[in-house]
């Protein structure tokens, strides 16, 4: 009973540590860059045009943000 619940605990770990390594390594894309880079695709390829994204709104500074 005590080496199947440590086996589980071990196999448990190691699949959290994997799922956690998928993914790209690099900085966050903003929503509006992700609109121009996806625009900036289709004309390249010739594809359909998706809307000239808008421009954002400058931040608003909030309580909380330091400690972010």
């Amino acid at each position: 009973m005590n080496g199947s619940r440590i086996f589980a605990a071990i196999a448990l770990v190691l699949a959290a540590s994997v799922i956690a390594g998928c993914g790209r390594k690099s900085g966050l894309d903003t929503p509006y860059q992700a609109q121009v880079d996806a625009r900036k695709e289709a004309e390249r390829t010739g594809g359909a045009l998706p809307p000239e994204p808008e421009k954002p709104v400058e931040d608003r500074k909030f309580i909380l943000d330091p400690l972010l």
